[in-house]
């Protein structure tokens, strides 16, 4: 997602567009139709967030993070810029408050070049649902105190959860991650993918410079890029306050990325894509609170997480491991002008079974996981959208004319596939309750899961838009941090997007931000929110819109704005 339309300087490929404004651009052409501050913020002798970094000694440039937690664990993350280049020996402390007085877990950790001086540790035998405060320190510097939190166990009576994606640095800064970093009483924050972006300077934005000036393909660009986003004040204080459960999308690598290779790579010109990708995974595991599922496959990254009897995370891999190639559109000339790729319908190569997007094992693992949880709530943390985007109506076997082949759109039978598990088959009852979380598309949504929205009769498998009946799950999609969609101010894109799909409840298209979710045993409430620029930093952010979804009725429906939790533990000071 977020292809620019010129891309220069380059080391390579030829030029694409970009799907949002395309979109945008056809839905008005055709009547009802269709990715760093000049100077980045590094200073070399201050890490921004209250560490000590005296000179000479090994520094704490990149802040601290935690991630994946777990009823009794949590990941613990820095990296160190280290005074020479021997391995270095790394201290970190655990405690109950943010002063460090009360310590509960010590330990050690070593560190060298050979993992770009990064430091993970995995630190057990913690309490469920109780906040901690954490600090690295090594010969000659301490990082800044961190606070993370692990899972609840049993009952839950709430969870508060922040929802972000797509943070193209190049195109302005990173208000939202720091609005987020501000709400004390979060249990968690999910990462939707595009955490960095590949593409070099001028490709695809322009206000802040990349590191490197090119486009990220080696182990050495990947690492560069990632430790440039890492030394961004705003996303080190999200990271800094808050764990993180993160996914990638396609850019941690390169543009509509597959399986066998992406958009937005040369085979040859730039390497072999699986070396490609070997590098960008590896910086990534490296750089991010993430456990290594699977050491002797990367690309596998799906993975679970329960949050006490109230809700169950389960994460998708779409891109890497099994993802078929994204079949080529041949819609009508002119159109496929406008749209760059051209419109599709239900037919030929996207009617074939044999395309995956999870593949057959993790669909299997989806499978066992939706159906044996026990929790209330089924949240679904994947990368593109899955409810349908049309550009004409149509019910199915065709369904209408589609717009972007890179979404769940362009693999409807792997679609079907998910749909049989929700509305139940071979023998296995259906799975109420699930809520699919989404980012991507760089625009806020909400939609009702449907097979056939644009069908009125719900006993034929079609939809009623008035009651929901027909609808088997909700999808909530987060805006993006920073990175561009459609010039809709007036709404009249939105407009025409809900009247061709009925089952979309809510589209903003223009505003960047944050999802923030407030779940109980009764309902979900999604509630964007928006920050005013990301030409500058700025404090201000506006509550935009909040939907539901009330527990057994699989549908959106209208929510009001939540309330903070009372008496949050303290920030990481």
């Amino acid at each position: 997602m977020g292809r620019p339309r010129n891309l220069t300087p380059r080391r390579r490929g030829p030029s694409r567009r970009d799907f949002l404004r395309r979109t945008g651009a056809a839905m008005l052409a055709i009547p009802l139709l269709d990715a760093c501050g000049g100077k980045s913020d590094d200073n070399p002798g201050n890490t921004g967030t209250g560490g000590t970094t005296p000179p000479g000694g090994n520094q704490f440039l990149h802040g601290v993070a935690s991630g994946d937690p777990l009823a009794d664990a949590v990941l613990l993350w820095t990296r160190i810029s280290p005074a020479g280049n021997a391995a270095v020996s790394v201290d970190y402390v655990v405690a109950t408050d943010p002063a460090l007085a009360n310590v509960v877990k010590r330990g050690n950790a070593s560190t060298d070049a050979s993992r770009d001086y990064t430091v993970k540790v995995d630190v057990g035998g913690l309490q469920p649902g109780t906040s901690y405060y954490y600090r690295f320190s090594a010969p000659g510097g301490q990082s800044p105190v961190g606070r993370t939190r692990t899972l609840p166990a049993g009952d839950t009576g709430n969870l508060r959860i922040a929802v972000t994606s797509c943070a193209s640095l190049a195109h302005g800064f990173f208000n939202a991650y720091r609005r987020v970093a501000e709400r004390a009483d979060l249990d968690l924050v999910v990462h939707l993918g595009d955490y960095i972006y590949e593409y070099g300077n001028g490709q695809y934005g322009s206000l802040r410079s990349y590191e490197p000036a090119t486009e990220a393909i080696t182990l050495a660009d990947y690492r560069a890029r990632h430790a440039q986003y890492k030394r961004d004040a705003d996303l080190q204080e999200v990271h800094r306050q808050h764990p993180m459960v993160a996914i990638w999308d396609d850019h941690e690598v390169a543009n509509d990325a597959w399986a066998g290779g992406a958009q937005n790579h040369t085979e040859g010109v730039e390497g072999s894509w699986s070396a490609r990708v070997v590098a960008a995974l590896q910086a990534y595991y490296e750089w991010m609170p993430v456990r290594v599922v699977d050491p002797a496959n990367l690309r596998k990254n799906n993975r679970s997480f329960a949050l006490g009897k109230l809700a169950d995370l389960i994460m998708l891999e779409e891109r890497f491991n099994a993802r078929s190639q994204q079949a080529q559109p041949t819609g009508d000339i002119n159109i496929s002008a406008i749209l760059g790729a051209g419109p599709f319908s239900q037919t030929g190569a996207f009617a074939d079974p044999a395309r995956q997007m999870l593949g057959t094992e993790e669909e299997g693992w989806l499978a066992e996981r939706l159906r044996g949880s026990g929790a209330t709530w089924k949240l679904v943390g994947q990368g593109v959208m899955f409810a349908q985007l049309k550009a004409r109506p149509g019910v199915l076997p065709d369904g209408g004319t589609f717009l972007n082949p890179d979404q769940w759109d362009g693999y409807q039978p792997a679609r079907d596939r998910v749909f049989d598990i929700l509305k139940g088959s071979a023998g296995a009852p259906a799975v109420g309750n699930v809520v699919i979380l989404t980012g991507d598309i760089h625009s806020a949504w909400a939609a009702d899961l449907t097979q056939d929205p644009n069908n009125s009769d719900v006993a034929q498998g079609g939809y009623d838009a008035g009651t929901g009946a027909g609808s088997h799950g909700v999808e909530l999609i987060a805006t993006s941090v920073t990175s561009p969609a459609v010039d809709d101010e007036r709404g009249a894109i939105a407009a025409a997007v809900k009247l061709v799909n009925p089952h979309v409840k809510y589209v903003e298209l223009d505003k960047r931000g944050y999802m923030l979710l407030d779940i109980n045993a009764s309902r979900v409430v999604a509630e964007w929110w928006y920050v005013d620029t990301i030409a500058g930093r700025s404090a201000n952010q506006t509550f935009g819109r909040a939907v539901q979804v009330v527990a057994g009725a699989n549908h959106v429906s209208d929510g009001v704005q939540t309330a903070p939790r009372p008496n949050p533990p303290a920030p990481a000071p």
